[in-house]
């Protein structure tokens, strides 16, 4: 997705793009109000993240601009102002979504995903199951198939291909890896993340034509057809 941060803190503003890039994203930032609405009626973006104090713009009138132009992109809006009128307040202004500082990393990219299956358009598919290319995963049995071809996982490799198929397309890291699949919130120093995906590459890819499992060097892995 292509972001728009809107932080004045420098440092903040570093780390989030820093983390999102990581993540996969293309992220533009501003570092005050005005720029930030100027940017954000010139350029498409597919969610802005918005503090909400900030210099020669505050957050809140820049979403109400926003609005009031007809752009509905989706806002998450950042704030260390965490009281219910001020939450509500943030969400009559136009946000889709209102975080208070501090926050967790993992826990804003998963808003930010959910404003964006929330923006895109309802693809029909079946219920209980995930799709990349010939890939499926039944949720409710835990089946795995390609091209109709039955694929045996163990229940670490079933994990692990659910949450690269959740996120098929987007780069994931393997800090995220091991937050998400292990529950490990330091990196042991071990191979573990490269083993296990090497052994899923082997038994969904190794059978058939097009590869799906994509190791980026230094980066991470995705999932998905190449473009």
């Amino acid at each position: 997705m292509k972001l728009l941060v809107i932080e004045d803190d420098i440092e903040a503003a570093t780390y989030l793009r820093r983390g999102l890039s990581e993540s996969g994203h293309v992220v533009d930032c501003a570092h005050d109000g005005e720029t930030g609405l100027q940017l954000a009626l010139q350029n498409p973006y597919d969610a802005l993240i918005v503090d909400r104090m900030l210099p020669r713009r505050d957050g809140l009138s820049l979403i109400r601009m926003l609005r009031a132009d007809g752009r509905m992109t989706p806002v998450l809006v950042l704030s260390a102002l965490g009281q219910v009128d001020q939450r509500v307040e943030g969400l009559r202004a136009g946000g889709d979504d209102y975080l208070v500082k501090p926050y967790a990393f993992a826990e804003l990219l998963a808003r930010i995903d959910a404003l964006a299956r929330r923006a895109a358009p309802a693809v029909p598919d079946t219920p209980g199951v995930l799709k990349v290319a010939d890939l499926e995963l039944d949720l409710e049995r835990r089946r795995v198939s390609r091209a109709g071809q039955l694929i045996r996982l163990q229940p670490r490799e079933l994990r692990l291909l659910e949450y690269l198929m959740r996120r098929a397309g987007r780069i994931v890291t393997r800090t995220m890896l091991l937050e998400q699949v292990w529950d490990l919130h330091f990196d042991p120093q071990t191979n573990v993340v490269d083993s296990q995906i090497s052994r899923l590459r082997a038994k969904i890819d190794r059978d058939f034509d097009t590869p799906l499992l994509h190791t980026l060097r230094g980066i991470g892995y995705r999932l998905g057809e190449e473009a």
